[in-house]
């Protein structure tokens, strides 16, 4: 990628207020090639967030985001009212100011370093894409993988990012001494809605071949399709059409979800939909209306439609957690029988994400739960 014509600003503390307090920013970075996207460029002062164990829902326990905000653009996106705490909104500022840790992988090299790490499993792609198109220029994959292999920390990987082929070699290398899972998040089967929803993001298609390059490379593949959209993703004719190309692609599973939309969310997808699919408001409005999720004879009605899909194309493994209905990493469920053998407690087991079916509201938000370690509750510590 070529990063002609760079140019570095000083931070208008008018306009990033927010920004502009953050003791270790070091740099303001905008290129011809992502016209209207400014680059953040902060020294991270902690690499690992830790996700409080009360919340015994979420199946892992430690996250790294090596970004904050993302230019995949997605509508949807839960993580947008991540940017509230940086005083920037969740929806323009989310997509178009970018923040990068350019030291994470470093920092987390002595983070996984300290005598107290116990090789927890770490997940990225939680509240940013580590493969959104920033990591072509800034790299911080490869150091971070590396950071996670070495220090024998088991690790899992979500991205829309076909920049994820780069790093195959690594990942393999990874492997051979760490559990390592990774999952390609493709929920949309229709280029032009794919496009509308999902802007930055690569194609489809192009989604698919990273995930048979993943496993022609000898690695398995979650596909995460998250989130299906009632109306628009959720008729049969969709997702026959998804499983079909999913299983052709070589993707060991597949695991869904219904759309939740909360606050900070909600109205940037309701704006989004009433531009593009004025006729569908007023059912969203109906689903969503009342909360984030949507209503359980919904879920119960996607289950029993996707469910026989799961079983028909060979898609559905793992361990489901009675529960919660999700589907446990084989690898990383090892990892955690392991550890209670060898009496160390019990472990967060990572999932590769989700669930097989989303029953609903399921503890507290990742996103108000994921923080550094040792930071309140009531102040988020971001970087």
């Amino acid at each position: 990628m070529r990063w002609s014509g760079q140019a570095t600003a000083t931070v208008d503390d008018s306009a990033l207020p927010g920004l502009a307090r953050l003791s270790n920013l070091v740099a303001s970075v905008q290129t011809p090639e992502f016209a209207g996207v400014t680059f953040h460029e902060i020294l991270a002062k902690s690499a690992l967030n830790r996700v409080p164990g009360g919340d015994s829902v979420l199946p892992f326990g430690w996250t790294i985001n090596p970004y904050r905000g993302c230019s995949h653009a997605c509508v949807y996106c839960f993580a947008r009212p991540t940017h509230e705490y940086l005083d920037l909104d969740g929806g323009d500022d989310f997509d178009r100011q970018i923040v990068v840790k350019v030291n994470v992988a470093e920092v987390l090299a002595r983070e996984l370093a300290r005598p107290s790490w116990h090789r927890d499993p770490v997940t990225l792609g939680t509240n940013t894409d580590p493969y959104q198109r920033a990591e072509g220029r800034y790299r911080l994959m490869p150091g971070i993988i590396s950071a996670l292999a070495e220090s024998g920390t088991p690790f899992s990987i979500l991205t829309k990012g076909t920049l994820l082929r780069r790093d195959l070699p690594l990942l393999v290398e990874a492997a051979q001494h760490v559990p390592v899972d990774i999952a390609l998040s493709i929920a949309v089967h229709d280029d032009e809605l794919q496009q509308s929803l999902e802007p930055g993001t690569p194609t489809t298609a192009a989604r698919l071949a990273t995930v048979q390059a993943v496993t022609e490379a000898g690695l398995d593949c979650t596909v995460f399709m998250m989130p299906v959209l009632p109306h628009l993703t959720d008729s049969t004719e969709h997702l026959r059409r998804a499983f079909e190309a999913v299983r052709a692609s070589g993707a060991t599973r597949l695991l869904y979800s219904a759309l939740h939309l909360k606050p900070g969310v909600k109205e940037w997808f309701l704006a989004w939909l009433e531009r593009e699919h004025p006729e569908l408001e007023a059912s969203y409005r109906g689903l969503y209306g009342q909360g984030a999720y949507a209503p359980t004879g919904y879920r119960k009605w996607l289950a029993a439609r996707v469910r026989p899909l799961l079983a028909e194309y060979g898609l559905e493994t793992g361990r489901a957690d009675p529960a919660t209905g999700s589907m446990h990493s084989r690898a990383l469920d090892d990892v955690a029988a392991a550890r209670d053998v060898l009496g160390l407690g019990p472990s967060a087991v990572l999932a590769a994400g989700g669930g097989t079916a989303v029953t609903g509201p399921a503890g507290p938000s990742l996103i108000a739960a994921e923080r550094p370690a040792g930071a309140r509750a009531s102040h988020p510590r971001l970087f």
